[in-house]
């Protein structure tokens, strides 16, 4: 055989060795010397046929900077024979992982606790270092209830109960709740042995939250909820508690079944709304401190841990006072009560009762038809307000500001500041209410009012708008009327508005007259039996025999040529 033809004999050989070799050291964890260190790699000799480098930050654990000195001897996991560029591909991580799987095995058959430390927080939970190799602990596996402050745990060795764990992907899942659910049954157990409804100890405060605090109370843990920690308001329980605070508390609820404990503070004094009906009459003037100012109204503290709400339309006699304005929390106010309701533990107190009541004079210096100049205090999209006093506002409506049909365009004319005359309308000292109007002002010079157009009176109308539900008409002298469809014929078929076209003329009978919309409402309907009545009444008292058909052609042949 020729020197050609032992090279591809060689080279066949050599591969197969290579290739054998591959699979032998891919996977294994092999001992390696630390030959280089530099900023960002670990380059490591393992006796093969090239160095391999590792990755800094993989002999940092559980947050802590890695010591790694040239010449440290190693253990090293080797992923990839050879990589693109011919180095051997190593791992410190899994070489932990590795050279620890076994223990973690172990204890997860067991159900026993491995040691390991949080190191840093990850999304939806933290990650711990289980002696190099890491794991991940979900936020709800941190603790046996919420905890808000996690920085102390961090950086400290405890212990942790392996939940899952997936070697081929190399995943482990574990539970500090576990942990502690563990430790503390027992002791639970015979805590809770001893625990009574009614029962008053002397607890510590744990954690504060929003919605209240826990205590232990002998290594149980209960719960204090905001509502039961005073009888006075508190907006959130850290203004009187804090963490490491001994209290005294007395179990109002225990559940035996889930270990549910419910404390209180406030139950060890006496309920303050005892006796409060009697002790404050309604209509009794007291003398209180403001406690909380909302836009709904003032709340006053006449004793302590009774609470009154002076609501906002009993704050002043002016129309929507802004609490803020009126009071501040610490203020002390005078009230009268309005009402109480021991059961509810709810009091409604007053503050303009104290005041004079203006509407006493406003009905007797202003009485209806009443005309009087009066500032715009402000102006809304459905009318004016203006000054009667300090205190009240009347009210022009949109509807009485102007004949005209645009009513928008002329409201648009007034501004807040303006001087206006104006008529009084109405005066309701019930509701606290005056109503007022312009247009009112010119009424008498204006020719065919609708007010004008009495019930029964019948009117020559020009249709303007043909609706789903009406027709609107006009009136010769400027009216608006609306015709309903119920009242657009007596016989049911004909009540139809596509009948009618805009601009045909159409006789119709006053029904009534709205006078907040000065609208009149009309009927043909009610016509056409009036004119039917009075056919009769004419020509049916005689005994010819014509029947009603021809009594109507004879009515209204004889209306045609009149």
């Amino acid at each position: 055989m020729t020197e050609e033809q032992n090279i591809p004999g060689e080279s066949f050989a050599e591969l197969f060795e290579q290739a054998c070799r591959k699979t032998t050291w891919v996977g294994k964890v092999v001992k390696g010397t630390v030959i280089d260190v530099d900023e960002n790699f670990v380059t490591v000799e393992v006796g093969l046929k090239s160095e391999g480098r590792i990755a800094v930050s993989e002999f940092a654990h559980g947050g802590r900077k890695g010591e790694i000195q040239i010449s440290d001897c190693i253990d090293v996991y080797i992923d990839n024979y050879e990589s693109k560029s011919g180095e051997i591909v190593l791992s410190r991580e899994k070489a932990l992982r590795e050279a620890a799987w076994d223990d973690f095995e172990q204890a997860f058959k067991k159900g026993a606790s491995v040691m390991g430390t949080m190191f840093s927080r990850v999304k939806g939970g933290f990650m711990v270092d289980l002696n190099g190799a890491t794991a991940f602990l979900p936020g709800s596996q941190v603790d046996v209830r919420p905890i808000k402050d996690i920085t102390p745990l961090l950086g400290i060795e405890q212990p942790f109960m392996i939940l899952k764990m997936d070697k081929q992907r190399e995943n482990i899942v574990v539970s500090r709740r576990s942990v502690l659910e563990g430790v503390n049954a027992e002791d639970l157990s015979k805590a809770v042995a001893s625990l009574e409804e009614g029962q008053v100890l002397t607890g510590i405060v744990k954690n504060v939250t929003s919605y209240g605090a826990f205590v232990d109370i002998g290594g149980v843990d209960g719960l204090l909820h905001n509502t039961d920690i005073s009888w006075k308001r508190i907006n959130h329980p850290g203004e009187v508690l804090s963490p490491g605070q001994e209290i005294q508390v007395k179990i109002i609820k225990f559940t035996r079944e889930t270990k549910r404990i419910s404390l209180g503070i406030k139950q060890l004094t006496e309920d303050p709304w005892q006796g409060v009906g009697e002790e404050f009459k309604v209509g009794s003037k007291i003398r209180g401190k403001v406690t909380n100012v909302t836009d709904y109204g003032i709340f006053v503290e006449i004793k302590e841990g009774v609470e009154g709400l002076v609501y906002v339309s009993e704050i002043s006699w002016k129309k929507n006072p802004l609490p803020a304005k009126i009071a501040q929390s610490g203020d002390e106010v005078d009230v009268v009560v309005l009402d109480v309701d021991v059961s509810k533990r709810r009091m409604g107190l007053g503050m303009k009762q104290l005041l004079t009541n203006p509407w006493e004079e406003i009905q007797s210096n202003f009485p209806i038809g009443l005309v009087f100049d009066a500032t715009i205090s402000s102006v809304a999209a459905f009318g004016l307000f203006v000054k009667i006093n300090n205190e009240v506002d009347g009210m022009v409506h949109i509807n009485d500001v102007t004949w005209e049909r645009d009513k928008d365009s002329e409201l648009a004319k007034y501004k807040k500041g303006d001087v206006v005359r104006v008529k009084v309308l109405e005066v309701d000292p019930a509701k606290e209410r005056i109503a007022l109007g312009i247009k009112q002002l010119t009424e008498q010079t204006k020719s065919g009012s609708a007010s004008e157009h009495r019930r029964g009176t019948v009117v020559t109308c020009i249709v303007s708008a043909i609706k789903e539900d009406c027709i609107e008409v006009t009136t010769s002298n400027g009216d608006r009327g609306v015709i309903k469809k119920m009242d657009l014929a007596k016989d049911r078929q004909d009540r139809r508005t596509d009948r009618f076209a805009v601009g045909e003329k159409v006789d119709a009978q006053v029904i009534t007259l709205d006078r907040v919309t000065h609208t009149l409402l009309l009927s043909i309907k009610s016509l056409e039996i009036e004119d039917e009545k009075q056919v009769m009444k004419e020509y049916g008292s005689s005994n010819s025999g014509a029947s009603l058909g021809d009594i109507l052609g004879i009515a209204i042949g004889r209306k045609n040529k009149e």
